[in-house]
């Protein structure tokens, strides 16, 4: 379960028949909301874009996906209760008000967040998500922002920083929640997130 240390991952090949090609991480997230709520198997996801694709190295290239030579490999899967509403993530869960004023909270199944490198450690098949939890100053803010491109702004003291298979969370004020970019429901004060291994074969 999870690929281990100096161990080989993925494998060649192309979108199995009955695959999705998805162009976004909301997309693919979109995939398995539906065929959860429908009771049956996720199929492959092909990427073309979004923060899990960059974090694989995928190209955006949809005929490499379809025809070969791609890369498949087993991914893990974030799920989140939020407020008590069972939602998925396949990139990250953030939450935070505008400007990440006060701080706020991330799973990040992936390393990456648009142009931050947010998740440096962050492998979606390694079967934990890595999680953070910011309370910071407005200074402090600014200075890790400046930080996060490059993937530096750790370790610092006002970021928890854990591994995790299943973490409740608690949140300081009630936050405006996104999956995959995607808000979900009012701001929420009380986060549960929990992964799923192997939960995905996706294509890059």
């Amino acid at each position: 379960m999870g690929i281990a240390r100096g161990q080989g991952w993925g494998t060649v090949g192309a979108l199995p028949a009955g695959g999705v090609v998805v162009s976004s991480d909301a997309e693919a997230r979109a995939v398995v909301t539906g065929a959860r709520q429908a009771g049956t198997e996720v199929p492959a996801i092909g990427l073309l874009g979004g923060d899990l694709c960059r974090t694989l190295g995928g190209v955006g290239d949809e005929d490499r996906l379809r025809r070969g030579p791609a890369t498949v490999v087993s991914c893990d899967l974030g799920s989140a209760l939020v407020d008590g509403r069972l939602g998925y993530f396949v990139a990250h869960l953030v939450a935070r008000r505008r400007g990440w004023r006060g701080g706020g909270f991330v799973a990040m199944n992936a390393a990456w967040l648009g142009t931050w490198n947010l998740g440096p450690s962050a492998h979606p098949g390694d079967g934990w998500l890595d999680t953070y939890h910011a309370r910071l100053g407005l200074r402090q803010a600014l200075a890790v922002r400046a930080r996060l491109p490059l993937g530096a702004h750790l370790p610092h003291p006002g970021i928890t920083a854990r591994r995790t298979r299943a973490l409740q969370v608690d949140l300081d004020a009630a936050l405006p929640v996104l999956l995959d970019g995607e808000a979900v429901g009012p701001p929420a004060r009380s986060l549960s997130v929990r992964v799923e291994p192997d939960a995905l074969t996706v294509v890059v």
